[in-house]
């Protein structure tokens, strides 16, 4: 049997298991008092945070690339990555070492992205956190929606494609999500947006950015019938934004155990320029080779 044909160890095919629905995030994996990442994401973690990058044991016939946190000072290390732009799962241990026969059972149960952050240590001078979606409709139009979770508001708003730069400096977002489905030019924009900036960029697939879905995640959000009491009624393109913005929101924060409710505030067409909001808002395992 070749190297290329040996099995990963009961560990490690856990973990790839668990990275695997989060493939562009850092996943920090508890073993004992340290989170640690392998390969990849050991690699990057080790760089941006300057911490020690290692080997230890065998898997599929190579070395476990790993790096490592200690549990303690783990807000400290999320906040330095999250200035950089960087979404990171908390994976911790859920089930007993005692009884458990082979690698303890893990589960991701808290996603940490620059626009979903609801822990006061992390917030940049204490300050709330935007996460804000794009959606690219027809003719040069643009759908908007904001989200602050840590106070369940959210805003909507409809711009030409060249306004967008003079929205996202008003608003400040932390995060900016944007549609596979976008032109390469307009993605290139975007891109352009961020640099020189903090705001990080985070794609996500076509089908999340769906007006019908959009409006009914708000209605079900408000208990009510109709958006027209809230000045959204028509906003197509900025419904289907508001779909990404509330599915992401409702992915990063799902796992925590009262998530915050969002609630549409303020509404606004097409201007000129970005305007005053003019709607009144409704309320362990020691070792990886195992």
């Amino acid at each position: 049997m070749s190297q290329a044909d040996l099995p990963h160890t009961p560990m490690m095919a856990q973990y790839l298991g668990l990275k695997a629905d989060f493939p562009d995030t850092l996943l920090f994996y508890r073993m004992g008092d340290f989170y640690e990442l392998f390969w990849a994401d050991a690699e990057k973690a080790a760089r941006l945070l300057d911490i020690t990058l290692t080997k230890r044991g065998m898997s599929a016939g190579e070395p476990v690339v790993m790096a490592g946190v200690p549990f303690h000072s783990v807000e400290t290390y999320l906040a330095r990555l999250i200035r950089l732009g960087e979404s990171v799962a908390i994976c911790e241990q859920v089930g007993d070492v005692a009884t458990a026969k082979g690698p303890v059972e893990r589960k991701v149960v808290r996603v940490v992205t620059p626009g979903t952050l609801t822990d006061a240590e992390l917030l940049s001078d204490k300050a709330e956190s935007f996460l804000m979606a794009v959606h690219q409709g027809p003719r040069h139009t643009l759908g908007l929606a904001w989200l602050s979770v840590t106070q369940g508001e959210l805003h909507l708003a409809e711009c030409a494609a060249d306004e967008l730069e003079a929205w996202v400096a008003r608003v400040a977002p932390s995060e900016l999500l944007y549609s596979a489905g976008v032109t390469i030019t307009f993605e290139q924009s975007l891109k352009a947006l961020r640099s020189g900036s903090s705001l990080s960029l985070t794609l996500r697939p076509e089908w999340q950015f769906d007006s019908a879905l959009g409006q009914r995640k708000l209605l079900d959000q408000l208990k009510a019938a109709s958006l027209q009491a809230w000045g959204a009624d028509g906003l197509q393109q900025a419904h289907a934004a508001a779909a990404a913005v509330l599915g992401f929101a409702e992915h990063t924060q799902g796992a925590r155990p009262h998530p915050p409710a969002p609630h549409p505030g303020a509404a606004q067409r097409r201007t000129d320029r970005p305007a005053a909001d003019h709607t009144p808002q409704p309320g362990a395992d020691p070792d990886p080779a195992r």
